[in-house]
């Protein structure tokens, strides 16, 4: 897997918006890359490793994630609202405050996310599965919404 620069996914998203094509970083190594704010919405990042990316405030509306990795990832104030997260690893990721009403988080690992004042509203959880570590809006009942709380050692 070759491992990308933030720069060259700044100009692989800036030619993708020029083509007016949806930006492919399918299966790519995206891990500890500094993407603040940046804009990924309809990516396709299927498979891609994003371990302990910066994704605070950047709009991933109707992005594909399946099966990415997100492990301790930092999405606070992302927009990843109608994005797809299945199967996704979120094991210790922060999604503080993050907008991810409608996202399909099905079969997805949230043991130790924090999801505190996340909009998860219209949010698929069947499946997924979280700990005792797993922080939650006051208002979010994760086993309503599907989810399976898993003992973790």
């Amino acid at each position: 897997m070759i491992k990308l620069r933030a720069e060259e996914v700044r100009e692989l998203i800036a030619l993708a918006r020029a083509r007016g094509e949806r930006l492919d970083l399918r299966g790519r190594d995206l891990s500890d890359l500094g993407l603040y704010k940046a804009d990924l919405n309809g990516a396709d990042l299927r498979d891609a490793d994003l371990t302990s990316i910066n994704l605070a405030g950047a709009d991933l509306e109707s992005a594909d994630l399946s099966g990415a990795n997100l492990m301790q990832a930092e999405a606070s104030k992302a927009h990843l609202g109608k994005a797809s997260l299945r199967r996704a690893n979120l094991t210790r990721a922060s999604f503080v405050q993050a907008d991810l009403h409608d996202a399909d988080l099905r079969e997805a690992i949230l043991v130790g996310a924090n999801f505190r004042h996340a909009d998860l509203s219209g949010a698929d959880l069947q499946g997924a599965r979280f700990d005792k570590y797993t922080r939650w809006s006051v208002d979010f009942e994760p086993k309503a919404a599907g989810a399976i709380l898993v003992m973790v050692s």
